[in-house]
């Protein structure tokens, strides 16, 4: 069980922190790049898939793909995650061919 463990770890090397303060101020890293933003929704690429952020006011005061950490403000409301476009069309292929 603990070396099925050492090999999740090993292959994976995916690091991601989410730290949101107070619903104002979301720190995040493990970003690609941000694929849309305005005043109430943030969309991120993270290593670990799509991070949509909402709320009211909502802007990125840092944004550093050299580091690959953003840092948005505002009154957040929500998080979620969801596959890119790449995992869901590869998932749709696949399960057409094993259908």
């Amino acid at each position: 069980m603990i070396e099925e463990r050492k090999n999740i770890n090993v292959n994976t090397n995916i690091i991601q922190n989410i730290v949101l303060e107070n619903r104002k101020k979301l720190s995040i890293s493990g970003v690609n790049d941000v694929l849309s933003f305005d005043d109430q929704v943030v969309i991120v690429d993270t290593e670990l898939g799509l991070l949509t952020v909402k709320g009211e006011n909502i802007k990125i005061t840092k944004l550093s793909l050299d580091t690959a950490e953003v840092i948005i403000e505002g009154e957040i409301s929500n998080l979620s995650y969801s596959q890119n476009n790449q995992e869901k069309n590869a998932g749709t292929l696949l399960s057409k061919i094993f259908k």
